[in-house]
């Protein structure tokens, strides 16, 4: 994994090119993300950096994670988050990482969590057809169907699509495009849609496909 950024999801809006061609665009803020911790094949077994961004009250953290905090001399953030990478060692605890890591017209991965949906049915959830609205159905217009079979296997099989909880999952969308960067004000600006709802967290790195 190379370096990234963690943002939080504005929304979206569109831009025009010079030609006057829209493109929609989902705005990411990039608040500066503070290195609390770098680790190392000798002290931990791998290479990482880790980070945190925004911040938190300090009643609100616990006296471990406070205690990480002030040993790496960084306000407490929202959360912990980290980057695998080769040249962890270059970096120090207490840096600050921004958006002009990356450039506009640059492939990005970004990670999030799709928006929650609660308990939906086959239809929603899988896309399955509904059956007939009529002819002799009057129960059972959007029921999935059939589950398997009766004595054999006398069981459902594992993964069998039906009713149940949608969303609220780790979804990743490869390869968006940086349309824009403005480091003065730490937002990104990307090509199309993104998981996660307005004002969820949100994680940012190189594309791995070109």
């Amino acid at each position: 994994m190379s370096l990234g950024l963690v943002g939080r999801k504005c929304g979206m809006t569109r831009i025009f090119t010079e030609d006057g061609v829209s493109i929609p665009v989902t705005v990411v803020q990039v608040e500066a993300n503070k290195v609390t911790q770098v680790k190392t094949t000798e002290t931990d077994g791998y290479n990482a950096v880790q980070v945190t961004t925004g911040f938190k009250k300090r009643s609100n953290v616990n006296k471990p994670a406070a205690g990480h905090y002030a040993k790496a001399g960084v306000e407490p953030g929202r959360g912990l988050w980290e980057f695998a990478i080769d040249n962890a060692s270059e970096f120090e605890v207490g840096a600050s990482i921004d958006a002009t890591i990356f450039e506009a017209g640059q492939k990005v991965d970004v990670r999030g969590v799709s928006k929650g949906k609660g308990f939906q049915g086959g239809v929603k959830r899988h896309n399955f057809a509904t059956q007939d609205a009529t002819h002799g159905n009057s129960l059972s217009h959007r029921v999935h169907g059939s589950t398997g079979q009766n004595q054999t296997p006398g069981r459902v099989f594992k993964n069998k699509k039906m009713a149940g909880h949608l969303g609220s999952e780790n979804v990743t969308i490869q390869s968006l495009e940086v349309v824009r960067v403005d480091a003065e004000n730490g937002l990104l600006l990307l090509k199309g849609g993104i998981p996660g709802s307005v004002g969820g967290d949100i994680i940012v790195t190189p594309a791995v496909k070109s």
